[in-house]
């Protein structure tokens, strides 16, 4: 008779420490992406803000790389190739609809098969949605790289710019590392 209520405090358990690591996971993740962006440009031996906020991510350099059609073209490309598509944001959907199917579903034998798939498809899906619009922004930073040695060919004052931390280094090939 005992071995019953252990059975259902088990399979009751078991679901809701994996909401709980996964609610855990996701708020530390957001939490880590709010940190406030401060890459900065020399321009006239004074520091400019580049990015004045998360959406327009450069916008702090356009009063000077206007003045470039070539430089203010390459902004305007890096501007609209920062924007999140909506093929990233589907494929991260369907991989929470597959972990939260993943959770909800009990039973027992074949179907705590069809369980791990799910759970382990769910977050394939959402880690590799990840990595990609990473990876996109990361080689995006060429263009605003770009740019800048743009305008700095024809115009004056010079931008002193570099999109990554001299001490940091690149980073990883795919992306991976800190934001700015």
């Amino acid at each position: 008779m005992q071995r019953v209520p252990k059975l259902i405090e088990q399979e009751l358990i078991t679901p809701m420490l994996k909401l709980t690591i996964l609610i855990i996971l996701i708020f530390s993740i957001a939490a880590r992406g709010a940190e406030t962006c401060s890459r900065v440009a020399t321009i006239n031996y004074q520091e400019i803000l580049v990015d004045v906020s998360n959406k327009n991510r450069g916008e702090g350099l356009r009063y000077y790389l206007e003045k470039d059609e070539v430089s203010r073209g390459l902004l305007n490309e890096y501007q609209s190739n920062n924007i999140p598509t909506w093929k990233s944001a589907a494929l991260s959907t369907a991989g929470t609809a597959l972990m939260i199917g993943g959770l909800v579903s009990s039973g027992s034998g074949n179907s705590k098969t069809t369980r791990n798939s799910l759970l382990f498809g769910g977050a394939t899906m959402i880690a590799v949605s990840y990595l990609i619009s990473k990876t996109n922004q990361y080689n995006n930073e060429y263009l605003l790289l770009k740019s800048v040695e743009e305008y700095n060919k024809r115009n004056t004052p010079k931008i002193f710019f570099s999109p990554t931390d001299p001490k940091q280094g690149l980073g990883a090939g795919i992306g991976i590392g800190q934001e700015f």
